[in-house]
């Protein structure tokens, strides 16, 4: 019975040696969900005031871009301390380091496809831009010669059809981009929540 005892508090004391107990590594993985439910509360947000957003000029479009790519740096640091902890030996979790990292990647590839989606949404099709008359010479008060006034060709209405193509091309690639990072990230999230699960029942 002694011999078993000892067998036993061995194997306990090389599980601790070999890797940090369950509750850091719950502790840690449980903070990485928090971060991710504020990232995914600050693009709720972003949708939210879409509406408003269309209606403030492109700096307010800007400095809202800035806002969310700031809140990213922010968690981006406390994730990449979290990687550099399972990556240690104290943790030795290069799975848990890795599937962080790949959050990470598709957290910076969402945000920088949601700039996209926004920046054309706020410029909007080439043929349904609002065209300013400051360059106009005015003769009389109630009227002017517009520069923007010339014949439609053919040739015109193909480059406006191309351009709008191009626009609309652009703005479904990053749609889908998006739509593909945020399942990625939700699949990485149930392994992670997996983790957490056993982790608990241990």
């Amino acid at each position: 019975m002694e011999d078993f005892e000892k067998k036993v508090k061995i194997t306990d004391a090389m599980d601790v040696e070999n890797g940090a107990d369950s509750s850091k590594t719950l502790h840690l993985l449980r903070k990485f969900l928090q971060i991710q439910q504020r990232r995914a509360q600050a693009y709720a947000n972003l949708r939210r005031y879409e509406e408003l957003w269309k209606s403030i000029p492109s700096s307010g479009a800007l400095q809202t871009i800035w806002f969310l790519e700031e809140s990213q740096l922010t968690n981006s640091f406390a994730v990449l301390e979290m990687e550099s902890l399972f990556l240690s030996p104290e943790y030795g979790r290069d799975d848990l380091a890795h599937l962080l990292r790949s959050v990470q990647n598709q957290e910076k590839q969402k945000l920088h496809l949601t700039a996209t989606i926004q920046l054309l949404k706020k410029a909007g099709r080439p043929s349904e831009r609002l065209i300013s008359h400051e360059k106009c010479k005015f003769k009389k008060p109630e009227g002017h010669e517009c520069v923007h006034v010339h014949e439609i060709t053919e040739a015109a209405g193909t480059e406006e059809a191309e351009a709008d193509a191009e626009y609309d091309n652009a703005l479904n690639q990053a749609i889908r981009g998006v739509q593909d990072s945020v399942t990625t990230i939700n699949d990485h999230l149930e392994e992670i929540k997996y983790e957490i699960a056993a982790l608990e029942a241990e």
